[in-house]
């Protein structure tokens, strides 16, 4: 039998808790980056029924308030 050798106690646990902190930094810059394309980023209008325009047929979709200008 081949004996696997290990790290020592103290250099174990600096080496797990450094991989935790990059693992949690990672998270928040993740979902920081999420957040701020969410504010940031502004779709374009797409066609749709605008609201009391159209007789309500089936696979027509109208938006409740729409922001975008007719035009």
């Amino acid at each position: 039998m081949s004996r696997v050798p290990t790290m020592p106690a103290p250099k174990r646990k600096v080496a797990i808790w450094l991989l935790v902190c990059i693992g949690l930094l990672l998270l928040v810059a993740a979902n920081g980056h999420l957040v701020y394309s969410a504010i940031t980023s502004q779709p374009d209008c797409v066609a749709h029924v605008r609201q009391g325009e159209g007789k309500g047929t089936r696979e027509r979709f109208s938006a409740a308030k729409s922001s975008c200008t007719p035009g």
